[in-house]
This record gives structure tokens, C-alpha cells and sequence, in this order.
């Protein structure tokens, strides 16, 4: 038996004025995406690799930063709540995500490098990813947990990003927080220990992750038994699982509703998770059901795959 498919009933302009009302608090792993842009024109001649001469530069928030932008870009009251170094780049992601409307109070950790992927392209393909990290010290996450207390209280939503860089060792006590406080909290998992997620509202992993968890399904019905025997394990209303050009399927008590992917020429996937769970949070903060919010993020994701690297979806984008 296959999962129902619909097509968008409901256009994000019909909650737009609703969505400027909400409050999203996103929580999780922040970090700096830059880019270096160039032209390949040789082969090094000390190793076969290219040569590329930058040309120009980037930088982004990436990470939880990137939900929370996401969320501002499409009007709603964004709130971020992380850890970042004493450094060049956690000032960097402070200015940034000001710059796009995100109220963040990110917590200095001197001890602790800012996350940072740093991305090579040339003739716009990705030749290269470093990646600078290390975990934050137990001091500052305690401290982020006091001040995640009050600010539950604040939110409609709450968004636990997590990129398994240790920003999120508290994870559990958030969501009893949270739950306690009754609002809903969607978790972007990380990693195969999903029993950290327990009692959550929604969690939205993407296909390879669920696969990792949960093992290979034979067709659509062994895959709709899996997801829903996670989903009642874990206690959580839902489960959203993002399929790529398969779209996106959304797993609750009533059943399965699967969402065909937009057609759309796909340039980069990066960051798109952050866009969904962004979109997904915004809506249901305005008020919206949880379907009609998975059917307006898997259009906005349809938008923002066709830009390159993490990047956010407008709301004259989804008219």
C-alpha cells in the first residue's frame, strides 16, 4: 500500500500575515559556511589537483544559524540560542545573522574553536570541504540550558537543530522543557541514537538517515511499517522523512501522506534540511496544520535546491 499523494492545497501567501506573528526558537549547532569562488584553469604540477584562483569570497550562517535565518526570511520572530568561540568567526555568525533579522544570544565558549566549512568551488562545482571543529566545554551548555528555560516560555515553536557538533548534549531536558511548557518541538536528528528525541513533536531526517536507523525497506509499505513503529517508539506525533526527488513523506497516527518533490533543476541540496524543518516551524506557529505545513516546505525546498550552497527561500518566492 502506498502512501496518499497530494498536491499543494494551500499557498504560503494565505498565511503570510499569520507567520509575521509567530515565535520560533531554534536551538542546536551553529557554524560558518565559507566559500571560496574561482577558476580552474591547470592541474598543480607538485599533484593532480586543480589549481583555483580565487576570485571572490562568502561567508554564511550555517547550521541551526541557518534555520533561524530561514525563519526570518519568511517573516516570523526568529530567536537562536547556541555556542560559539571567542573568535573571528563566531563574530562573523553574530553579525550575519543579525544582518537577517534573527534576535540571537549565542554563548562565548573562549575554549572552543567556531565551527567552521570552509568550501572550494570552482567553475561552480564543489572541489573541496575543511571543516574546523571541536566540541563546546559542559560550563557553557549548562549556562545555555538555564537561559533555554526562559526563553520556552517565549516561543509557539521550538526548532533542536543538530549536527552532532556537542551543542546539544542537553537535548533530552529540552524536550521534557519544552513539552512542559506545551509547545511543540521539531528535531532535525543526527547521528543512530534517536532515543535522545523521545517525546518529541516531529523529527524530520532525511532519507540516508532514516535508512541508518531504521535498516532498508523492501517498498513502500515496509517502509511506512518502519517509520511508524519509530514514530510510537519515540513517542512523537510525527515523522517527516525528506526523500530527495521522491519528495518528502509525513508519517502520523492517521497514516502516511507522501508530497512528490517539486520539479525544479536541483544546483545544491546543502542547507535544504534547514529550510524544511525553518518552513514546517514557521507554519505551524502561525497556526497552520501540520500538513499544509509540509506541503509549503517541500515547494520552498523545491526553491531553495536550485541555489548554491546554504542559502534561505523569501516569501515572494512560494507566491
Amino acid at each position: 500500500m502506498t502512501p496518499a499523494t497530494t498536491t499543494p492545497a494551500v499557498r504560503f501567501s494565505a498565511w503570510r500575515d499569520r507567520v509575521r506573528r509567530g515565535r520560533v526558537l531554534v536551538v542546536g549547532d551553529v557554524m560558518l559556511d565559507r566559500y571560496w569562488f574561482g577558476d580552474v584553469e591547470r592541474i598543480s604540477p607538485e599533484a593532480p589537483v586543480p589549481i583555483v584562483r580565487v576570485a571572490r569570497t562568502e561567508e554564511r550562517p550555517g547550521g541551526a544559524a541557518n534555520v533561524a535565518r530561514n525563519a526570518a526570511a519568511l517573516g516570523a520572530k526568529a530567536t537562536l540560542l547556541s555556542v560559539v568561540g571567542d573568535d573571528e568567526a563566531g563574530a562573523a555568525i553574530e553579525r550575519l545573522v543579525a544582518a537577517d533579522g534573527v534576535a540571537a544570544s549565542l554563548h562565548h565558549d573562549a575554549s572552543l574553536p567556531t565551527t567552521v566549512k570552509l568550501r572550494v568551488i570552482g567553475r561552480q562545482q564543489q572541489l573541496l570541504r575543511i571543516d574546523f571543529e571541536t566540541r563546546p566545554s559542559q560550563e557553557v551548555l549548562a549556562a545555555k540550558l538555564k537561559e533555554f528555560d526562559e526563553r520556552v516560555g517565549e516561543c509557539d515553536v521550538v526548532v533542536l537543530s543538530d549536527y552532532g557538533k556537542g551543542g546539544l548534549a542537553h537535548i533530552e531536558s529540552m524536550i521534557a522543557r519544552a513539552r512542559t511548557a506545551e509547545r511543540r518541538v521539531l528535531v532535525d536528528p543526527k547521528g543512530d541514537d534517536w532515543g535522545r528525541y523521545r517525546g518529541a513533536t516531529l523529527i524530520t531526517p532525511n532519507r540516508g538517515e532514516f535508512r541508518d536507523v531504521a535498516g532498508r525497506w523492501r517498498d513502500e509499505a515496509d517502509l511506512a511499517t518502519k517509520a511508524q513503529r519509530v514514530r510510537r517508539d519515540l513517542g512523537l506525533e510525527a515523522l517527516l522523512m525528506t526523500r530527495s526527488e521522491e519528495g518528502m513523506s509525513l508519517y502520523t497516527q492517521e497514516g502516511a501522506l507522501h508530497i512528490p518533490a517539486q520539479a525544479r533543476e536541483v544546483f545544491d541540496v546543502s542547507g535544504a534540511g534547514d529550510t524544511v524543518i525553518a518552513v514546517v516551524a514557521s507554519l505551524l506557529a502561525a497556526g497552520a496544520s501540520l500538513a499544509d505545513a509540509v506541503r509549503i516546505a517541500n515547494e520552498a525546498a523545491g526553491v531553495v535546491v536550485g541555489k548554491l550552497g546554504t542559502a534561505v527561500v523569501h516569501p515572494a518566492e512560494l507566491a
